[in-house]
């Protein structure tokens, strides 16, 4: 800041103004031909700091305004501030960081919490309805049946099931498969009742089952059918399978339909004569 204030020798209140020789052994620059006058010497000790203010100056922001420097050199000039400037220490700044802090900690849990990935429940309902027709001349028996499934989605996010796949076996043998694309979108925390059909074939082999699902003396032809079930689902380009077995009863010799856990016999078919 030299071009801001005067060269005069700066003076404490305490010191005196008596003579020339005091005034350069404090400063440490004793020169033989720099000899001032007593009444220059009063001047000064009347004048200590002289400080020039004007349109070319600005205040000094680390001087407390007390000091002027010259205008256009406020990025020029480098400020020494002491350690002890409060302006070194501002306030409450960990209050702020643990402010942030907590909040970046609580927005993650919340994320975490509603994001987390949660089972998909398949649970099997049972035989909803059961078609039966008969190919008298090659004994075979053709059973359509329709099953239902709920399935519920635990997540705070959608989820759709991709594809349900099913096999029937019975007497060990598989009798019948189905494979059902794009069934539909299950919402958050919500539950859908889907219903399925498997086509089966009684032949062959099992030939002998056409003679037991036509015999007229009998009202019910239950048979035991082991119902296998596979649901896939996808979220958040993750896929999930869960599967499903159950033994039921079907009954081949005539259509079936299956409310609530009870059977209704509607049009049963009657074995010719």
């Amino acid at each position: 800041m030299g071009k801001s204030f005067s060269h005069l020798p700066l003076y404490n209140k305490d010191d005196s103004c008596t003579s020339s020789s005091d005034i350069s052994d404090r400063n440490g620059s004793v020169q033989s031909e720099g000899h001032v006058k007593d009444g220059e010497n009063a001047d000064a000790c009347q004048f200590p700091y002289v400080e020039f203010t004007g349109r070319d100056s600005v205040t000094c922001p680390t001087c407390q305004g007390t000091g002027r420097i010259p205008r256009g050199q406020e990025n020029q000039l480098v400020a020494l501030i002491p350690y002890s400037d409060q302006r070194l220490r501002p306030r409450r700044t960990k209050l702020y960081v643990t402010v942030a802090v907590m909040v970046c900690l609580l927005l993650s849990g919340l994320a975490l919490f509603f994001l987390f990935p949660r089972s998909i429940d398949v649970s099997y309902v049972g035989v909803k309805s059961a078609y039966v027709s008969y190919d008298q001349g090659r004994s075979i028996v053709y059973l359509n049946i329709t099953s239902t499934l709920n399935i519920t989605n635990n997540n705070y996010y959608s989820v759709e099931v991709a594809n349900i796949s099913a096999q029937i076996q019975f007497s060990k043998t598989v009798i019948g498969k189905s494979r059902l694309s794009n069934a539909t979108s299950i919402g958050p925390l919500d539950m859908n009742q889907i219903d399925y059909m498997v086509p089966t074939v009684i032949a062959d082999e099992m030939s002998y089952m056409f003679d037991y699902c036509t015999l007229p003396s009998i009202k019910v032809h239950n048979i035991v059918v082991m119902m296998q079930v596979t649901v896939t689902t996808a979220y958040f380009g993750h896929t999930e399978q869960v599967s499903q077995e159950r033994y039921q009863y079907v009954d081949c010799g005539g259509n079936t339909t299956y409310l609530h856990g009870h059977s209704k016999l509607v049009n049963v078919l009657q074995p010719p004569e």
